[in-house]
């Protein structure tokens, strides 16, 4: 696996060597990655293999045993949730965790945050245009949509917050191809934004369709690290079959 920084900058995200446990379960072994500011990197892997508990484990959900964590060369390594987003890191769940009792409107201002020195503050406005379908309803209670327009407003929370790296678990999970397709045009948009995005995926047509590079994890650590556009045949077959 390359750890060798690619581009000579200085990483938005480096993971070095975490351990994580549910209990006595050992989840993640001396897990590393490595993320560029800028790109678009996937968590590849198999049910159960630590994708969701690496991601957990970046946002301070998991707190790791041992390793280190640094994001914008910041140790976060410990830190509680909320101080490690005020940072500049967002968090998108599986589960999404839109309130339901609130309307779009409602749902967005929950998660307004300062804007950041040197980067265009989101606004309602900008994500209207971001994700049409939210503007037109806007008084609509988050519990009366569908589960694409759910994601769509979870990621659209979350950057109401103005994170410099958003976070996304399963995205595509249980969505129709055609919000799938349009969530991939939204990361894509996203990054020309300055955004960088890490998420943890499944379908592998939808991370080679979105992604600059790869993690595939298996057996709690990264065992393959490389431009998407290297990932051969014989590496999914070997580690992603299921």
């Amino acid at each position: 696996m390359n750890m060798e920084n690619r581009t000579g900058q200085d990483p938005i995200l480096e993971v070095k060597n975490i351990n994580s446990f549910y209990g006595k379960a050992h989840i993640l072994h001396d897990l590393s990655l490595e993320m560029e500011r800028g790109t678009v990197a996937v968590l590849l892997g198999r049910n159960g293999v630590g994708k969701s508990t690496t991601l957990k484990s970046i946002m301070g959900i998991v707190t790791p045993k041992s390793g280190e964590i640094t994001f914008k060369g910041q140790t976060i390594t410990g830190m509680p949730p909320y101080k490690i987003c005020s940072l500049g890191l967002g968090y998108v769940p599986e589960d999404r965790r839109i309130f339901t009792g609130l309307t779009v409107m409602e749902n967005l201002e929950v998660g307004r945050r300062p804007p950041r020195e040197g980067f265009e503050p989101w606004t309602p406005e900008r994500l209207f245009e971001l994700f049409p379908n939210l503007g037109n309803m806007k008084n609509r209670l988050g519990g009366q949509l569908s589960g694409g327009e759910q994601q769509m407003l979870t990621i659209a929370r979350t950057l109401m917050g103005n994170p410099e790296l958003i976070i996304l678990d399963e995205p595509s999970e249980g969505l129709a191809p055609v919000i799938v397709e349009q969530l991939g045009e939204t990361i894509t948009r996203l990054k020309k934004e300055g955004v960088s995005i890490l998420l943890a995926e499944q379908n592998l047509n939808f991370a080679r369709a979105i992604c600059d590079r790869v993690f595939i994890v298996d057996h709690g650590h990264v065992c393959f690290d490389d431009a998407i556009c290297n990932l051969t045949e014989e590496v999914c077959e070997l580690h992603l079959a299921v």
